[in-house]
């Protein structure tokens, strides 16, 4: 059965974490009109960012209106200082410029056909004084809540905190006032991390205006088979730009999703419906080894950030490599394909020997002369004993060369690329 309401949408994706509404079916009574914000310590967002921006999608989709931050002023003075152990270097001011731009362009992705404004804290802090904002805001704020966050008491006693850190929580705070005045805002969604610094504006808020403002944070997603933050690959962060994360390698790690968790990647990251989950899930039971719930995860996720062509072409590459099958792809994949793993560019033949060192799949001649013997080489997935790799035996002017029977173990070899 579809969900209709706001708080059973949430409640059944797993968007439940701590809210200052005392019970979550409030959200169902009055549309209100919330902010979600980033700051620019990057020129792309992550993973993680994704998840809060999912969750305000479906706030939107329930009617309420949107104001998408981007934090120009947070992000010149180093960005939130929650959760790190030491002070940000400062970024120059194009640089803050440049990734506001990115960002923004990033929401217009994330948020594609949804009713939405994007602001930049940077355009009302500009007109403040530093003395205005001490009267009008600080005057406000009591030192026992600000000293009582807990990074701060982390910091304190550890590589200790600058003014500017310190202070970080009054300008969000502040942001949350401004557009509680000039927009109505009255709720703030935000990531687990947020929590105190979002609490700072509904206080301000509460203290000046003498208005109500409420917080809806997203949870912390963790991969279950792991137990640590969901959203990291053996390369880092996983990021949206496909300069820092390429779209294979996005589609590559929702590919290897855990079983566990791939049930709550989907209702997170995806906007499919609760009845065609459950049906992905029920074939995905009867034959976990297919993994159909990771390529339909993996599949949406990529349509999502990267567009159709994009994911469809992430499918087509992510089958070859798995049959084993070159024919598969165009000379365009080819090339997508030769940038992402182990490539052996060669004339009309080589010894495989060398092929297998040249790609990195054997460290040396005599121990790829031991692959071969043991018939743990592979050439387009069958075993291969011979000692010369030629174009015959290419598609396209390609073929796979694989040691054992792990798919990540796969190089490319492409003929006619060299004299």
């Amino acid at each position: 059965m579809s969900i209709k309401k706001l708080s059973e949408e949430l409640l059944w994706r797993g968007f439940v974490n701590q809210t200052t509404f005392k019970d979550i079916t409030e959200l169902d009574n009055e549309q209100r009109t919330l902010y979600f914000g980033v700051d620019p310590s990057s020129d792309s967002m992550q993973v993680g960012n994704l998840a809060s921006a999912m969750m305000v999608r479906h706030f939107i989709n329930a009617g309420y209106k949107a104001y998408i931050l981007v934090g120009g002023a947070t992000g010149y003075i180093g960005g939130d200082p929650d959760g790190k152990n030491e002070s940000r270097p400062l970024k120059a001011i194009e640089e803050v410029a440049h990734n506001k731009a990115a960002i923004a362009k990033q929401y217009e992705t994330v948020f594609a056909g949804q009713d939405f404004t994007v602001v930049d804290n940077y355009d009302w802090f500009k007109e403040i004084s530093y003395l205005d904002f001490l009267r009008d805001v600080g005057n406000h704020v009591p030192m026992s809540q600000m000293l009582g966050r807990d990074f701060v008491q982390t910091r304190l006693e550890g590589n200790g905190i600058n003014y500017a850190e310190f202070s970080y929580a009054l300008i969000q705070g502040y942001d949350f006032l401004h557009l509680y005045r000039k927009h109505g805002v009255t709720l703030q969604v935000c990531g687990a991390d947020q929590w105190g610094n979002s609490i700072a504006g509904v206080e301000l808020i509460r203290r000046i205006e003498g208005g109500e403002a409420h917080i809806y944070s997203a949870p912390l997603i963790i991969n279950k088979s792991t137990g640590i933050k969901f959203g990291k690959s053996e390369g880092g962060a996983v990021w949206l730009d496909p300069a820092k994360t390429s779209p294979y390698q996005f589609y590559q790690f929702w590919l290897n999703s855990d079983d566990e968790g791939v049930e709550d990647y989907l209702k997170i990251f995806t906007l499919l419906p609760r009845e065609e989950i459950e049906s992905i899930m029920r074939e995905f039971q009867d034959d976990r080894a297919s993994r159909s719930a990771q390529r339909r995860l993996a599949y949406e996720v990529t349509k999502l950030i990267h567009g159709e062509a994009v994911a469809d072409r992430q499918v087509l590459i992510a089958r070859a490599v798995a049959e084993q099958n070159v024919a598969l792809l165009d000379t365009d994949a080819i090339d997508s394909l030769a940038s992402e793993i182990p490539t052996v560019s060669i004339g009309q033949e080589v010894s495989v020997l060398d092929a297998l060192v040249a790609s990195g799949l054997a460290a040396s001649k005599s121990q790829a002369r031991q692959f071969v013997g043991s018939g743990a080489v592979y050439v387009n997935g069958e075993a291969f004993s011979s000692e010369i790799l030629d174009m015959s035996l290419a598609t396209a002017d390609a073929l796979f060369l694989r040691r054992g029977k792990v798919l990540k173990n796969t190089a490319l070899v492409r003929f006619g690329r060299s004299a």
